[in-house]
């Protein structure tokens, strides 16, 4: 893809949505078709890692094979599984720990609502 959002010609663009069940893959090829493909996030029987995975086979790579990145444009990934795992309460345990004089920063935030100016706040509840 170049600066201005147009495509680069010979090269592949891959779009990547990873969850916690399945990878999405888009793949846009160097005459500028778009190749969708859905993977099963983790398959270690098959593969390592589903984005490159999905790359691999987009691009006709074998899996034993090393990817040429002259044959990449660019590559945009996303994922939710962070956001799920809050959101379902799994995942380990972590721990914040805060520096001195900032302890009221997880409920001031970022001070983005909707009247920055109100004079009476009224915050959402809190995850945990």
């Amino acid at each position: 893809m170049t600066r201005d959002g147009g495509h680069d010609g010979g090269r592949w663009d891959f779009w990547i949505d990873r969850g916690g069940t399945f990878t999405d893959v888009i793949g846009r090829d160097p005459d500028g078709r778009l190749h969708p493909l859905k993977l099963l996030s983790e398959n270690p029987e098959s593969y390592e890692d589903a984005a490159i995975e999905g790359i691999r086979r987009l691009v006709g790579a074998a899996s034993d094979a090393d990817l040429a990145a002259a044959a990449i444009g660019t590559v945009r990934m996303g994922t939710t599984v962070a956001t799920n795992a809050l959101l379902e309460r799994k995942g380990e345990r972590t721990l914040l720990l805060i520096t001195r004089g900032f302890r009221d920063q997880l409920r001031i935030a970022y001070q983005a609502r909707p009247d920055i100016f109100a004079k009476e706040i009224v915050l959402p509840e809190q995850l945990y």
